[in-house]
């Protein structure tokens, strides 16, 4: 009897065991269920997935893959930028010769690095961090030129932006390979027989290469019209401006002017467009309707064009006199002139169209200028060769980029009284011969 009791009682215990067993074994499944659920949730490749996007890399590599536009959030500036002063916030380098630099707006700002390096680098307007080095290399054949099957090389020098930023259109100062003869330099005109040139279009959600257009021989400036539907570019050996159909993205219209046309801005009728003739030494007015062009101002050695907001002000950059020049495009009369530096090349203007900034290729400098009266409020030092320059809408920050390869930002969003013990720019080791940069227009 003892014994079946005991019996009894064991197989009582054994039932109670296994019970025992099989809630710890179902509250372990659902444990490691809930942390697996929580992990996916958590995961960036998981919220990617459910989005349907790739998830984020993060790389240090100088060519990421491409990635989606993200919009940049406005730096909101509560003064005017006359009343504000640069401070030097960044400086870079990184295998690059900026011939030009062009801000989109939109968070990406495009560095053009010509023969010497050819290539254009995008950064972050941001962060400043690289975000895709794109060669020149393309072959035409694949864009509509049979004529050029293979790889061929350019040399980017200028760029514009499309309002939207979806687009960058690129000039390239020579073309070599398949059917270029592969030369060309800044002492020219039409009877040097040069090759034309072309002008790609860069398409920053792909950040690559989508059109190829040829257009006249060594394309310097390019612009686009306000309503966005042409291109307009300077051919520097031709003496000639080409007017491009950004639908058909062909060449429609050449009109002729004088040596070496560089600076280009366009008025909102669409039609009319001032154009600086460098070493024509003359400012043109054009009707790109009907081609038909005037003499607006004679002075020595015109290089870069900017129009106010209002477009009721043109402001001219005259490497040859030092001055920046301020005409009134109702009467295209000079009211009022400043000296910038050594040699001012290129210019931009502030987003609320109160302050100029110009580079001074020989002072390595740069000048901030109210637009109001015209002064001279700040010089800041840069590295040598100082010769593109562009603001950013969106951070309110002003990029300098100087031809021995290197890249400056400045903030410009602080009061006079906010910004002090400025740093120097320091010198950067030239990368190209300067024999080469002092012919470089």
């Amino acid at each position: 009897m003892g014994e079946r009791t005991h019996w009894r009682q064991e197989r009582v215990y054994v039932r109670r065991r296994r019970i025992a067993l099989a809630l710890t074994a179902l509250v372990c499944v659902s444990l490691v269920t809930s942390v697996i659920m929580v992990w996916q949730a958590l995961s960036p490749e998981s919220a990617a997935d459910a989005k349907g996007t790739a998830p984020a890399v993060s790389s240090t590599t100088a060519t990421p893959a491409p990635r989606p536009r993200v919009a940049t959030p406005e730096v909101v500036q509560h003064r005017p930028s006359a009343e504000t002063r640069l401070r030097r916030v960044d400086r870079f380098t990184g295998g690059i010769t900026p011939k030009s630099v062009d801000a989109s707006g939109h968070g990406l700002v495009l560095a053009n690095n010509m023969i010497y390096s050819h290539s254009i680098t995008v950064y972050d307007s941001t962060t400043h961090q690289l975000v895709k080095r794109l060669p020149d290399s393309i072959d035409l054949s694949k864009f509509g030129f049979p004529e050029h099957k293979g790889i061929a090389k350019g040399g980017p020098v200028e760029a514009a932006w499309t309002k939207d930023a979806k687009y960058a259109y690129v000039s390239n100062y020579v073309m070599s390979g398949p059917g270029f003869r592969g030369f060309a330099k800044d002492e020219c005109s039409p009877k040097s027989g040069f090759d034309r040139g072309f002008v790609y279009r860069f398409n920053a959600t792909t950040m690559s290469w989508d059109q190829a257009i040829e257009v006249g021989a060594v394309p310097k400036f390019v612009a686009i019209t306000p309503d966005q539907s042409k291109v307009v570019i300077s051919n520097w050996c031709d003496f000639t401006i080409s007017i491009i159909d950004r639908a058909t993205a062909r060449q429609i219209k050449v009109i002729k002017l004088a040596a070496q046309p560089r600076g280009i801005v366009i008025m909102p009728d669409n039609r009319t467009a001032y154009v600086a003739a460098m070493y024509g030494n003359k400012v043109f007015r054009v009707d790109m309707e009907t081609g038909e062009h005037h003499v607006i101002l004679a002075v020595d050695r015109p290089r870069h064009l900017v129009l106010s907001p209002d477009s009721r002000t043109l402001y001219l950059a005259a490497s040859g006199t030092n001055r920046v020049y301020k005409i009134d495009t109702g009467t295209d009369k000079v009211v009022a002139q400043v000296v910038s530096g050594p040699e001012p090349r290129s210019m931009t203007i502030s987003q609320d169209g109160t302050a100029l900034y110009v580079v001074n290729y020989s002072g390595k400098s740069a000048s901030k200028i109210s637009t109001a009266d015209m002064k001279v409020v700040q010089r800041v030092p840069t590295d040598p060769s100082p010769i593109g320059i562009t603001y950013d809408d969106a951070t309110h920050q002003v990029w300098v980029a100087c031809y021995g390869g290197s890249m400056i930002v400045f903030d410009d969003t602080r009061a006079t009284e906010q910004v002090t013990g400025d740093s120097p720019g320091s010198g950067a080791t030239s990368a190209i011969d300067s024999s080469v940069t002092a012919t470089a227009e």
